[in-house]
């Protein structure tokens, strides 16, 4: 069996251990069925093949796609590259991919450069009603999700209309492109499939800072992902397992 490749992005080592656990446990995985590669450590290998994977699964990440390059920390804008180098194969291969949140930044400024920005859709953290659209009724990725479910987000940039070639699966009110899918193969979540409200506390103590939120309110923001019944974004996860597993 192949595995999974698992790309994470931050630089917080308890963020990044905090969802590569919620990604294991929320997706069903074992260890040994998924490669995991912090990018804020290691660059990706120079021979690294996609035919070696199952799929492709990133996470989140403070970065923002549609900051001024001059703008960035280094280490982001490196792992921005690399993971954009990425994309032009994954696309072209219609490769099993799974971006989550900064994810859908990398496929719509790839798909569709200038489409991702600050302007409006952002939204902070916390729990949204999304509804699956007429094609997210029927995806597979989205087999046994409700129409109707509740997700975390917490994002300062969002796609703002639909990238070309792309298909509209899940929508809010606050932020219309919640899912998308690419060809067959490619997905990007605006929410969270892997997270839950511990997770989502850990974060929000790591990030009070950056610019999600004023942090003044970081209390009252974890007070409320605590009542938050969240469960149903998970299943995407265990669907990606379970269609590409090899």
């Amino acid at each position: 069996m192949k595995p999974f490749l698992i790309l994470q992005l931050r630089p917080e080592q308890e963020a990044a251990d905090n969802e590569f656990e919620a990604i294991l446990d929320k997706g069903g995985f074992e260890r040994g069925e998924v490669v995991r590669i912090r990018l804020d450590q290691q660059s990706l290998p120079s021979d690294l093949r996609l035919s070696d994977y199952a799929g492709i699964i990133v996470g989140g990440g403070p970065g923002c796609v549609s900051d001024p390059a001059e703008t960035k920390d280094p280490v982001e804008k490196r792992i921005e590259d690399e993971i954009m180098g990425l994309m032009p194969e994954v696309c072209d291969r219609d490769f099993p991919f799974l971006g989550c949140c900064y994810g859908m930044g990398i496929l719509g400024h790839h798909l569709s450069p200038g489409f991702v920005s600050k302007e409006q859709f952002g939204e902070p953290a916390g729990g949204v009603d999304c509804i699956l659209t007429d094609e997210g009724k029927s995806d597979p990725l989205l087999k046994g999700v409700p129409d109707g479910f509740r997700a975390l987000v917490g994002h300062k940039e969002a796609v703002q209309a639909l990238p070309e070639g792309a298909v509209h699966l899940v929508k809010s009110e606050s932020s219309p492109f919640q899912m998308l899918r690419f060809g067959q193969n490619v997905y990007a979540t605006q929410f969270h499939p892997e997270a839950d409200a511990q997770g989502f506390e850990v974060r929000i103590n790591i990030y009070k800072h950056k610019g999600y939120f004023p942090p003044e309110t970081a209390n009252d923001l974890i007070a409320e992902i605590r009542r938050e019944d969240v469960h149903f974004p998970e299943v995407i996860l265990q669907n990606f397992k379970a269609i590409y597993a090899d």
